[in-house]
């Protein structure tokens, strides 16, 4: 297969291993999906160097110049991941057809193009990864990679440890084969028992599934980490970027380069993932938001999401000078002398009473 260029001798297409595939490479510099580029491509609004081309099978490489609608496409952004907590109800897509609110619709602007790394489920909530490297996210799900995905379940029914233990050597569910599961009973609540579920292969709905299996119908399910990444306390819809140092330690070598990751390249020039400085919640308010949340899980109450009363003006028994705070301190004399009097007020001397002044 040839492509045609204007004014030259036809070149030979690039074979399968030479590049990449441009709608690939157009959903990593961050425009649109592979399926938008595929499309804008077919509607012609796509040229490589200078040729309007209408197939997306054509391979490109670092020289080719590539325009959409006229624009050079922009640089292809450093690899990125964030953390974010994902709340039930949200579907985990960029479109329902349902029209169900999804998790994108959800997050704040300002943020690149992001996919997510596998999916949760519209009832499930906790930790998801995105990432705006569709590379990564392909080899993070991959049962291969061997990252842990540790859960906490609360199910209707009973359940032993040792029937738990069993699901070590996997288990096979309406002709599905699941790999190796562990699992923990940590206590019985009434009617239901919570859980701790740990599994490698992420399948469709495996979690539910494994559990129906035993008769146990899940009715809270929450993803407390993937891999090396800890939902931790972060709030409920809130999202973080992991740093880019961190990120490339955490994956290592290996997962890095099949992924062919890029922790080199510019920043898109967006607004921060976090929240604003005037809107970051303190360490103490979101413990304080995580316990009431956990609080309102165990005992099927609302969450309280007020914030800390802010303390009362002026300072109080203990918001006196500080005796460890060097700003505080008060300079020694010079002769090396204590300080005998009060803090700003000199020393008085004993004035003699009636009965010493009659002597």
């Amino acid at each position: 297969m040839v492509r045609k260029i204007p004014g030259k001798a036809a070149a030979a297409e690039p074979g399968p291993h030479a590049g990449e595939r441009i709608a690939k490479v157009m959903a990593r510099a961050g425009l649109c999906s592979r399926r938008e580029a595929e499309a804008w491509i077919a509607a012609g609004r796509v040229a490589v160097n200078g040729e309007v081309i209408t197939s997306p099978a054509l391979n490109v490489g670092a020289g080719d110049r590539i325009s959409v609608d006229g624009k050079p496409l922009p640089q292809r952004e450093r690899t990125r991941l964030f953390l974010y907590h994902k709340p039930r109800g949200l579907v985990t897509t960029h479109a329902d057809p349902q029209g169900r609110p999804t998790i994108f619709a959800q997050l704040p602007a300002g943020l690149p193009r992001l996919i997510s790394v596998g999916r949760l489920d519209l009832n499930t909530e906790g930790l998801l990864l995105l990432t705006n490297d569709g590379g990564l996210a392909r080899v993070l799900e991959l049962p291969a990679t061997g990252w842990l995905r540790r859960y906490r379940v609360r199910a209707h029914g009973s359940v032993t440890q040792p029937q738990l233990d069993a699901l070590r050597k996997g288990v096979t569910v309406d002709g599905v084969r699941y790999g190796a599961v562990e699992a923990t009973l940590d206590r019985v609540q009434g009617a239901n028992c919570w859980l701790t579920f740990a599994i490698r292969e992420g399948k469709n709905r495996e979690v539910r599934n494994v559990l129906d299996h035993l008769g146990l119908k899940v009715n809270r399910l929450i993803r407390l980490s993937f891999g090396p990444f800890q939902l931790g306390e972060l709030v409920e819809g809130a999202i973080e970027e992991v740093r880019t140092r961190h990120l490339r330690e955490q994956l290592g070598e290996r997962i890095a380069s099949a992924a062919g990751a890029d922790f080199s390249g510019p920043i898109a020039n967006v607004a921060s993932a976090r929240r604003p400085a005037d809107e970051e919640p303190t360490a103490s308010r979101r413990h304080t938001e995580a316990q009431a949340k956990q609080a309102s899980k165990d005992d099927g109450r609302p969450s309280s999401r007020a914030a800390p009363k802010p303390a009362a003006a002026g300072p109080g028994p203990s918001q006196g000078r500080s005796r460890t705070n060097p700003q505080s301190a008060r300079p020694p004399r010079k002769d090396g002398k204590k300080i005998a009097h009060a803090a700003g007020r000199k020393r008085r001397t004993r004035q003699p009473d009636r009965r010493e002044r009659g002597r």
